[in-house]
């Protein structure tokens, strides 16, 4: 059983417009103290995908994860991958990174985390907790109940995403979260509000 930091963020290429200002925030929140981020980029292409995930592997020395391609973990020496739905199956990117590397999957309903469970995943994601802005077609809204159903159907660590800030993240590791994903909450100033995360969950 993997333990998971109660900090997981989400790096969002789409926030940024230039390399340089992907991993200087990337860097800011190592600093920070983070130590399990995840590489996202829904709409690039595999080329520049690999130069922006190869630079954040040089400038950081946390553990990575790639979103969706399995291909591209491998290819920039990132430590795992995460599927969503409509990827991959959890058993095709098994067979694609080893035994060794991480394998997150994201789940949206009691039946997905079920199924999930039963899958050769190390932790499962579950979500949107509450509304949020960085998908284009979310998932209906779970809720802190949809959190708390989730807890009881599995024995994987559990990251609640969606809508998560430092508002309201205390009340999702109340409902049962092992750790919480947040993108939007650290895009202003990231070490500041990384640091803040930390405090209140301490």
């Amino acid at each position: 059983m993997i333990a998971l930091p109660k900090l997981y963020p989400v790096i969002d290429a789409s926030h940024f417009s230039e390399i340089g200002k992907l991993v200087s925030f990337t860097e800011e929140l190592a600093a920070a103290g983070c130590t399990l981020l995840q590489y996202r980029n829904k709409n690039g292409n595999g080329r520049q995908m690999l130069e922006q995930a190869r630079a954040l592997r040089q400038a950081v020395g946390v553990k990575l994860i790639m979103n969706d391609r399995a291909d591209l973990c491998l290819a920039a020496e990132f430590d795992g991958v995460h599927v969503g739905q409509d990827d991959l199956s959890p058993e095709g990117v098994r067979r694609i990174i080893g035994d060794e590397l991480w394998l997150g999957v994201s789940t949206h309903n009691p039946k997905q985390v079920s199924e999930a469970t039963k899958k050769p995943a190390n932790y499962l994601a579950v979500g949107p907790v509450f509304a949020t802005s960085s998908k284009a077609d979310p998932d209906p809204v779970i809720g802190l109940e949809g959190v708390r159903q989730a807890k009881l159907l599995t024995d994987k660590p559990l990251v609640a995403i969606g809508g998560i800030t430092r508002e309201n993240c205390r009340s999702v590791f109340e409902a049962g979260a092992d750790s919480i994903a947040v993108i939007s909450d650290l895009l202003t100033e990231p070490r500041k509000s990384a640091e803040d995360f930390f405090r209140i969950l301490r």
